[in-house]
Formats: C-alpha cells, structure tokens, sequence
C-alpha cells in the first residue's frame, strides 16, 4: 500500500482532520467573542447527536467514546475548577485521566462491534466504573500528590511548556494516536477515521488545561468528529460494497443518470463462479471477489468500477468511446487470467473424508491428514472473467438499452 498516496491521504485526513482544523481556527479566532450559552449548546447538541446516532446504528464503540468523553470532561471540571493545577486533586485527576482517556478509545477502537446488547456493554461499562472508582480514590479530599504509577517513571510537573498534558499521559497520547493512525490508514474505515481524529480533538481540550471554555469546545468537537463519522459509515454502507470496497449497486444506478455521451458501459462476469463455491467453499469464493475486484478498482481509461450483482461487476467510461476501452478491458481481462490466486485455509471440499472412517487406523488416519494438509498449501487457482462492452448506437440511446 502507498502511504503517500492521494486516496490515503484523503482517507486520513477526511472528515476528521479537516473538521479539527476547521473547529482549531475558530477557537482561536472566534471563540473569545462568542457567549458561554453558545459554547455550551454546541457542546449538548453534539454529545447529544452522537448519542442519539449511536444508539439509532447500534454502536456500542461509539457509544461507549463519547461516554468516556463526556465525564472525563465532567470529572476535570469537578477537580480543576477554582483549584488551578498545582498540588492537589485537580492536579492528581489530570494526570489519572490524561493516561486512562487514550488508554480507553484505543481499546474501543480495537474492540469488536457487537452493538448494544447487555454482553457487549457489560465489560465496558464495568471498566467504566472500576476506573471511576480509582479516580475517586486518587483525587479525595486532602490529596496533594499522586501516586508513582500515574508518573510511569516520569516527571511529575509539566516538561513540554506548550501544552498541560502532563508527561505521562503525553507520552499515552502519542502511542495511542501513532496505533490509530495506522489503523485509519490500514482499514479506511469512516469510523476508524473519527476514533483518530476525537483522540486530537480530545488532546487539544487537555492541552488548554481540561477545563474552561476552550477545553468545552474541544470537548465538543471531538464529539462532532465521531457524529461525522457515524454519518460518512452509513453512506460507505449504503454506496458501498463491503465485501470488495467497490461502490455498490446505488451508486451505480445513480452513476448512469449522470452519463451523458459518448460513454461506454462494460459489465464484467467471473467464470463458472459457482464452481469456486461449491468446490472450495463460500469463503474461497468471497476471497476470488476480493481479488478480482481489487484490480477491477485498478482499470485504467478513466473506468469507474461497482459491483452489482453476486459474481457481476459493472464499469463505466465516461466520456470514452467503445473502441477506446476496448483496450483497457483487455488488459484488465489478461491482468485478472495471470493473477494466481493460492487457496488458504482449504482444499477440495468433494476430498475432504466425510464421517469417521472406522476401518480406518489411528495412524493411517493421522497420515491422510498430513498428506491432505500438504495439498492444502500448494493448491493454486486461475481465475478469468467474461467482459461485455456497449455504448449508445443510433437506435439505442437510453442507458437502459446500453446495457
């Protein structure tokens, strides 16, 4: 994968990052002049929102950040309000918090999205309140210093003059940050994306001290970020396939209102497909999908590809005549016939024994086993696709008729 390249690159950086960005030059320009009643509408309405989304796709990850936002906001406020960060719990509580925040939206990142059922909440609301409870405890009444685990081997007091971070939960920051960054690169997934971009937006509430207005704000765009989010995911779902990352069937519909020509449209059908499944396995099959997909996405000739149907695929050239594709689709057809494609994790499912063979001994059974395996490792597959190409004649014109 290019790290650099240009879809990357806007995969990483939208909508999240653009939204930080935009949100960073208004606190710092806008924010002095606007009214604490509307800092703290934005700061609802957007907590709410996401609470509301969350809920409606039933995302408990989701969910579950914005939770741990909200009162880790409301606990710094609690503690640093009227007691500045000097020794005592304000000081204790921004330390706590600043290493347990990161720690936790790495782990819902990670997590697996089971929705929002009582086993999938459970775990996470239990470690919600064993750290409510230790940060309780750290930040009682009379408290001045915290303990050396909160330090992890640390200064105590402030070594990065431009930021409030304390030294231990900037150094959770940064690791917490470079493991979602590569993972919004790795996935590409919208939600991926916000998880990443909330943590920044979470940074910078901390970096104006936690608590106060500029911290509200921040507060309330890392929760912006992830409503963002949630909305970018349920559009990727609706235009997109998941299985092979190409634009859907929707898409492809509203794709053709928009052609105007010359255009041409070629639609593309993998070879006795069905064999794939019943010989080796539907997971086999969705593995063929993905490779033949991942170099219909590589056409050239300015062709947008989709899947539209099971095994069917479907590609649009605007603005290009039929004689002009023809070869790019030729060599998009010999790329996909040279692709070896090597079966992992199975073999030949009409070879695989059926029931227990009792005439069969212990160790002959454990040699069939062996050589069965063997094979398994070594079996590479072709696969070929059939493509079909058209493009507006003078008693077909419609789109419908195209193809």
């Amino acid at each position: 994968m290019n790290l650099w390249s240009r879809s990357t690159l806007k995969s990483l950086l939208f909508p999240g990052g653009a939204l930080l960005l935009a949100a960073a030059a208004f606190i710092g320009f806008a924010l002095p002049a606007a009214s604490s009643s509307a800092i703290d509408f934005y700061y609802y309405a957007v907590f709410a929102a996401g609470a509301l989304l969350s809920l409606r796709f039933r995302s408990s990850r989701m969910l579950m950040i914005l939770i741990f936002l909200a009162l880790a906001h409301l606990a710094l406020n609690f503690f640093l309000r009227g007691a500045g960060h000097g020794p005592g719990p304000g000081r204790i509580a921004l330390e706590a918090i600043s290493i347990l925040l990161p720690v936790n939206i790495l782990i819902m990142s990670f997590s697996e999205e089971r929705g929002l059922s009582v086993p999938a909440l459970s775990p996470k609301l239990l470690l919600l309140f064993a750290e409510s409870v230790f940060v309780a405890i750290l930040c009682r009444p009379g408290q001045t210093a915290s303990p050396a685990i909160l330090h992890l081997g640390l200064p105590s007091r402030n070594a990065i003059p431009w930021t409030a971070v304390p030294p231990a939960g900037f150094v959770v920051f940064v690791i917490a940050f470079t493991a979602l960054c590569l993972r919004a690169i790795t996935l590409r997934k919208p939600l991926e994306n916000g998880i990443l971009w909330s943590l920044a937006a979470a940074f910078l509430a901390f970096s104006t001290g936690g608590a106060g207005r500029h911290a509200e704000a921040y507060f309330a765009t890392a929760a912006l970020i992830l409503v963002s989010s949630l909305i970018e995911n349920s559009y990727v779902l609706a235009y997109h396939d998941e299985l092979t990352a190409l634009a859907g069937r929707r898409a492809f519909n509203e794709a053709l209102f928009r052609l105007e020509k010359p255009f041409a449209i070629a639609v593309v059908d993998i070879d006795h497909f069905k064999k794939f499944n019943d010989t080796y396995g539907h997971e086999t099959g969705d593995e063929v999908l993905r490779m033949v997909a991942s170099r219909l996405a590589r056409v050239e000739g300015g062709g947008q590809a989709f899947r539209v149907g099971g095994e069917e695929f479907s590609i649009i050239f605007p603005g290009l005549r039929l004689q002009h594709a023809l070869p790019y689709l030729e060599q998009l057809r010999f790329q996909v016939e040279g692709s070896r494609f090597r079966l992992r994790g199975g073999q030949d499912r009409r070879r695989v024994p059926r029931g227990p063979e009792r005439r069969t001994s212990t160790s002959a059974k454990g040699a069939r086993i062996r050589q069965l395996a063997n094979e398994e490792r070594t079996i590479d597959l072709s696969v070929t696709v059939s493509i079909g190409v058209a493009e507006p004649a003078p008693h077909s014109t419609e789109v419908e008729d195209v193809i």
